[in-house]
Order: structure tokens, then sequence, then C-alpha cells
């Protein structure tokens, strides 16, 4: 723990900070005030290899209290000892036991020691003396926190107790190396593998979804045009008139044999009457005849026609009984044509009546307002069937993939506002569209040349509204892949839309409070 120098060497010069051997070797210290002066100003010391020598003075402010309750300016300490202004003289080798008291900051440090006194010289001015002390007992803690305060102001920086008692090294002895010195780069602190793996799995998301999209919208059968169909039934008038009044609208379902309504045709109501009362007037002259010969009468009357509406003059003559039986049966013929000609026009105005041929669905009905009139085989309502085998999905195929397409292929069909796509099977392919006529397909799409139709059977039914609704359709050759890409592609096609349903929403709550 000495400072390795002889104890008689009055020519010794120790090394403070900021301090400069002074001329003509003099030995004696500055005093203490003037070292406070330069540290304060941050000077460095010069001319000193700090890792070699073990012990540098500093000077820092303290005071020496000894056991007599006396107490001592400081000069400069070390880890070896200290000097200190004494209003007495000490005897080399006189031993002490003192504590040094240092400020860190707001806050006492107390520094308990023993000490030898090496030399005591006088002052340069004359009052007391400059005694030098060499430590010869601290204790292992006392003597740490004296190596950090005299560390800190080697720094350049005032101790303070925060600093001390973080821990804190203020300065760290530089150490000879042979080579070129680099410097040691700042130790990174290791990043969390979460974020990584969560890049990583964005990336592979990313990719993921653009193959599955180049799959989707390249290697598919795309078709020109697709919607729900169902079997159309056309409801037509069975002849000419007026359309009674009814309340169906497309959208109404019907059951089978239920009333639709009727057309109201004033000629034939007009014939059967008149039919009719002829049929009452054979009635009567065949009935009048039979009395008169019934009677034993020699002369009948007789009317000159069985026609009342023939246009002829109506006559009466008188003939024989026999005659009167021959004409008895003539009125009988006119009465069964008749009866035949009635039966006629009603079955015609029955037809009139319009009744549903099945449980459909009512996709077009002609208005009755305002007493509508309409021709003979004019389009009253078209109706739709909705059994579970009748919705299908009809597409049109260019004839450059046609022959791609073969029956029982796998497609998969999207609904619109849907997100799940529905497997389906092609039920057939033809070029023939209109032998199957269907409800759902705009007459303008079925007018293209060069497409062919494709029926396709869903595996999960169709709800019936769903009839002339346009849907997406993707043929596949690959079930497997066809069926990831699909599921890919609505995956990321719902989250899209759940984001712009969200932005959509904020931008009205923004408007609206505005506009509040």
């Amino acid at each position: 723990m000495a400072d390795h120098f002889p104890r008689d060497d009055q020519e010794r010069h120790e090394p403070t900070l900021g301090g400069s051997r002074p001329e003509g070797g003099s030995s004696v210290p500055e005093p203490g005030d003037q070292d406070s002066v330069r540290l304060t100003k941050g000077d460095r010391v010069q001319h000193e290899r700090r890792d070699e020598r073990g012990y540098i003075r500093v000077a820092i402010p303290f005071r020496v209290s000894l056991s007599d309750d006396s107490a001592l300016s400081g000069n400069d300490v070390s880890l070896g000892g200290f000097s200190a202004h004494s209003s007495r003289a000490f005897q080399p080798g006189e031993r002490i036991s003192a504590s040094l008291l240092m400020m860190a900051g707001p806050t006492e440090l107390i520094v308990p020691l023993r000490a030898e006194c090496l030399r005591a010289a006088p002052a340069a001015n004359g009052k007391g003396y400059q005694v030098s002390f060499e430590i010869t007992d601290i204790e292992p803690p006392h003597r740490e926190l004296l190596r950090q305060v005299i560390r800190s102001a080697l720094s350049g920086r005032s101790p303070n107790i925060e600093g001390l008692m973080a821990g804190e090294d203020p300065q760290t002895p530089r150490k000879r190396q042979t080579g070129v010195a680099k410097p040691t780069p700042p130790a990174r602190q290791p990043k969390p593998m979460g974020r990584y793996i969560l890049l990583f799995l964005a990336i592979g998301l990313l990719v993921l979804v653009g193959a599955a999209t180049a799959y989707r919208n390249f290697m598919l059968i795309e078709p020109n045009f697709a919607a729900v169909t169902a079997p159309r039934i056309d409801i037509r008038a069975p002849g000419p008139g007026i359309l009674a009044a009814h309340d169906l609208q497309a959208g109404d379902r019907v059951e089978i044999d239920q009333f639709l309504t009727n057309v109201v045709n004033s000629d034939l109501e007009s014939d059967l009457i008149l039919a009719e009362a002829a049929l009452d007037y054979n009635n009567r002259l065949i009935e009048n005849l039979q009395e008169h010969l019934d009677g034993g009468i020699q002369e009948v009357s007789l009317a000159n026609s069985a026609q009342p509406a023939s246009g002829d003059t109506m006559t009466f003559e008188s003939v024989s009984p026999e005659i009167a039986q021959a004409r008895i049966e003539q009125f009988e013929t006119v009465r069964d044509y008749e009866n035949s000609r009635i039966a006629a026009l009603e079955a015609r105005q029955s037809s009139n009546n319009i009744y549903s041929p099945c449980d459909c669905l009512v996709a077009w009905a002609l208005s009755s307002a305002d007493g509508t009139y309409i021709n003979e085989s004019e389009r009253i309502m078209t109706l739709i069937r909705t059994e579970e085998d009748d919705v299908l999905v009809e597409a049109l195929v260019h004839m450059s993939d046609i022959s791609r397409i073969e029956p029982n292929q796998q497609a998969y069909v999207t609904l619109a506002n849907t997100s799940n796509p529905i497997r389906a099977r092609v039920r057939n392919v033809a070029l023939d569209v209109e032998r199957q006529p269907r409800a759902g397909f705009p007459s303008w799409v079925r007018q293209q040349q060069n497409v062919a139709s494709v029926l396709l059977v869903p595996e999960e039914p169709l709800p019936a509204e769903s009839v002339g609704q346009p849907v997406d359709v993707r043929f596949t050759e690959t079930p497997l892949l066809g069926a990831a890409s699909e599921q890919i592609w609505q995956g990321v096609r719902t989250v899209i839309q759940f984001g712009d349903d969200i932005y959509r929403t904020a931008i009205d709550e923004d408007d609206d409070d505005t506009g509040g």
C-alpha cells in the first residue's frame, strides 16, 4: 500500500491532476484550493502511465478528522496515502487513527483508516506544516469507496453518491497493446426471435397468396358468363281478352293447382249466352210440338226455323202430324248440336282460368292494372321450378376452352357476397342452349355464337332467390390445387372486403359527426 519511494527523498514529485513539475525541483505541493480549481477546469494528468503507476494522487476537497477531534485540511489523496496541511508538526513514523471526510455531491463520505507519517515540512507561506501520510490499515469496503472516489476524480467528474451506488467504475486503466489498437464494438442486445418468426410468416403468406392468385387466374378455366338458372315455365294467354286483377309479383311462391289469374273474353261469353238461348229455344219447340201431337190435333202450328238468331223472319205454318214428327227429329238434332257447342264454349271459357302447374317461384308477372288487354299466346307470367335438382348453374364457355371440359369435371362456384366456394360437377355440355329454356340468363348473353352452354350441379343446394344472379365459376383439371387456390383467394377477398367495410363505416361516422 506504499507509494514505493524512499521516505527521505525530499525532492520527490508526486504527480497530481493537472499538476506540473515546478522549477528548481521543489517538492512542496501546491495548496489544496488550487488543485480544486484545476479539477474544476477539467485538467488532465499529463505524462503519466496510469497502468504502470498504481497510485496517482488527486487534489480533491477533503478533511482529515483525527481521533483527538482535531481536523486537518487535505491537499491530495491516493490509495497509498494522503497529504494535509497541519498547524502542528508530526514526527516521521508517527501513527495516527483518522477519518477522511470527502464530499460527494450533497453527501459527506467518511473513510476511517490508520496512517503513518512519512515526512513533515514547513509550509511555503510559513504558516503550519505540509504533512504526508502513508495508509497502513483500511477496511476493504472503505478502500473500495476511496478507489471509486479517486477514479471519479481522474475521469474529470465530481464524485456523487448516485454514481457510487450504481456501481459504475468511472475510469478503466488503459492496457498496453503490442499491436494496432482495435476498438471493441459495443455489445448488441440480442433481438427477440418473435419478430423474425413473424417476418418469415408474413413473407411466406405473401408468396402463398401470390402463387394462389397466379394459379387461379392463369391455370383455371374461366367462363365468359355464369349465373344461377332454373327450368322456366311460361304462362301464356289461351285467347285474347282482358287480364283479370291479380296480386302476384316477382319473388312470390305458388303451389301446384293454385289459382293465378284469368282472361276475360267478352266475345266468348256472348257466344256462350247465345248458344244457351238457342238450346232453350229448341227445347221449347220440341216440348210444344210433342204436346200438340199427344193431344191428337190434326193440324200442328210449326215454326219455320230452329235458330232464333238465324236472321230469317219467324213465321209459323200448319202441318200434318207426320210432318211435325219429322220436324221434331230435326229440332232434336239442332238441340244436340247446341249442347256440343255450349260444352265447347264452356271448355274455352274454363281454359281462361289459369292455375299453377307446379310448386314454383314467380320470376315475372304481367301487371293487371287498368284492364290490360292481351292477345292470344301472349306471355302472362314466368314461373321457375325451385326443387333441389332444378336450381343449377349455367356457364357460357368459349369454344377454345370447351375441349378441356368434360362431364363430371369438378368446378368451383362462388355466389355474390359470399367467401366460401361451392364445389360443383359438370352435368352436360350443349351447343343448343334453347333446347332447355331456363330462367336467369339475359337474352343478349345468348346471342354470342362462339360459346357453349355448360350446366353445373352444385354439391350444396342453392337458394331459389339466387336465380338470375351472376356467379364466379372456375373449372379445374387438378382438384387439389384448384381447391387450395380457391380457398386462399376467397380468404384474401374476405379480408379485403372486411377492411373496406370497416373503412366505409368509419368514413360514414365521420361524415355524420361533421354534419351534426
